[in-house]
C-alpha cells in the first residue's frame, strides 16, 4: 500500500473514532439523568457497585464473541488494579455520592473541569504537547460548558459537599486515563476496561456492606422503568461507554479524547429537554456554540485543517514553479 493511501486511511480511521467518541458523550450525558435517578432510588453505593459489575459483565461477554479476552501479565494486572482504583472506585464512589448531594447543573459543571483536568495531568506526567490553538478549545469549552450550566435553568449557586465529591470523581478519573495510556501499547484497553470494572465493581461493593449495612435489601423497591434505565446505564454508557473511550485513549491520545468530554452536559441538556420537559434558554444556546468550537480547537481538527491547506497551496506552488521553468 502506498504511503499516501496508509496516510488517507489512518485520517478515515481517526475520524471514525471522533464520531464514536460524540456517541459515548450522548451516553455519558444522558447517563448523568439517569444516574441521579437511579442513586435516589436506591443506597447510592450499593447500586453503583452492582451498575459497575453488570457492565463489566457485560464488556467480557462482548470480547468472548470477539475473541480479545486474556489473562493480563503481572506488570499489566498492576496498572489493571490501580487504574481500578482511581477509574472504578473512586470515580464512581464520588460520583454517585455528589449526585446524591447537589444539583445537575453544578455536577455538568464540575464534569465539565474533566479535558482541563486531563490535559494538565498528561502534561505533567506524559509531557503531552499543548499547542495554544488547543489551549483555546480547552477554554472555550469550559467557557461553553459554564453557560450551559450557570445560566441554565436551576443555576449554579453555591459549593456543598456534593460539589466536592463530583469534583475529586473528575479529578481521579483524569488521573486514571494516564495510567491506561501507559498499557495500552500491550493491553488493548477495552480488555483493560472489562477488567477494571469488575475488580472495581468487588472494590465498591465491599465499602458498601459498610456503609450500606441494608444496601442490598433496598433494592427490591425500583419499578420496572428505574431497572431498565439501570440496565441501560450499565451497558450502553459504562460497558460500551468505557470501552470505546478506553480505546479511543489508545489511539488518538489522552488530551485529544479528553476533549470531547465538552460534549456530554449538553447532552444532559437534551436529556433533561425530553425527559423532564425543561426548556432551553439563549445562554444554553450560546454555550453549546462555544463547546462545539472548543471540540474543533481542541481535538486538533483545526490544526490538521491548516496543515492540509498549507500542504495543498506548497503543491500548487510548486506545481507552478514547474510549469514555468
Amino acid at each position: 500500500m502506498k504511503q499516501k493511501e496508509v496516510t488517507q486511511l489512518a485520517k478515515v480511521q481517526k475520524y471514525q473514532i471522533y464520531m464514536l467518541l460524540v456517541f459515548v458523550m450522548a451516553a455519558w450525558g444522558l447517563n448523568v439523568i439517569a444516574t441521579k435517578i437511579i442513586v435516589t432510588t436506591f443506597q447510592p453505593e450499593t447500586i453503583t457497585a452492582l451498575r459497575v459489575f453488570t457492565a463489566g459483565i457485560s464488556v467480557f461477554i462482548i470480547l468472548g464473541f470477539l475473541k480479545k479476552v486474556r489473562l493480563p501479565s503481572k506488570k499489566e494486572f498492576r496498572y489493571i488494579f490501580f487504574a481500578s482504583i482511581f477509574n472504578v472506585v473512586c470515580h464512581h464512589f464520588f460520583l454517585s455520592l455528589g449526585l446524591s448531594k447537589t444539583s445537575a447543573s453544578n455536577g455538568g459543571l464540575i464534569l465539565g473541569l474533566g479535558p482541563l483536568l486531563t490535559t494538565i495531568v498528561a502534561y505533567f506526567l506524559l509531557g503531552t504537547r499543548i499547542t495554544t490553538i488547543r489551549l483555546l478549545g480547552i477554554i472555550m469549552g469550559f467557557t461553553g460548558v459554564t453557560f450551559i450550566v450557570m445560566f441554565g435553568n436551576d443555576g449554579v449557586r453555591t459549593i456543598s459537599s456534593g460539589d466536592a465529591y463530583v469534583f475529586l470523581s473528575i479529578f481521579t478519573q483524569a488521573f486514571s486515563f494516564i495510567l491506561i495510556k501507559k498499557v495500552s501499547d500491550t493491553l488493548d484497553p477495552r480488555l483493560m476496561t472489562g477488567y477494571m470494572l469488575v475488580i472495581g465493581s468487588v472494590l465498591l461493593f465491599l465499602i458498601s456492606l459498610v456503609k450500606e449495612p441494608n444496601g442490598l435489601s433496598g433494592i427490591t423497591h425500583g419499578s420496572v422503568d428505574v431497572w431498565l434505565i439501570f440496565l441501560s446505564s450499565a451497558i450502553i454508557a459504562t460497558a460500551l461507554g468505557h470501552m470505546i473511550y478506553n480505546n479511543a485513549i489508545g489511539q488518538v491520545g489522552v488530551a485529544e479524547s479528553a476533549i470531547f468530554i465538552n460534549l456530554s452536559p449538553f447532552f444532559s441538556l437534551i436529556g433533561a429537554v425530553i425527559f423532564l420537559n425543561e426548556q432551553i434558554t439563549a445562554s444554553q444556546i450560546f454555550g453549546f456554540l462555544f463547546i462545539l468550537l472548543g471540540v474543533l480547537f481542541g481535538s486538533g481538527a483545526l490544526e490538521e485543517f491548516l496543515s492540509q491547506s498549507k500542504q495543498k497551496k506548497n503543491l500548487l506552488y510548486a506545481k507552478k514553479a514547474k510549469d514555468f521553468h
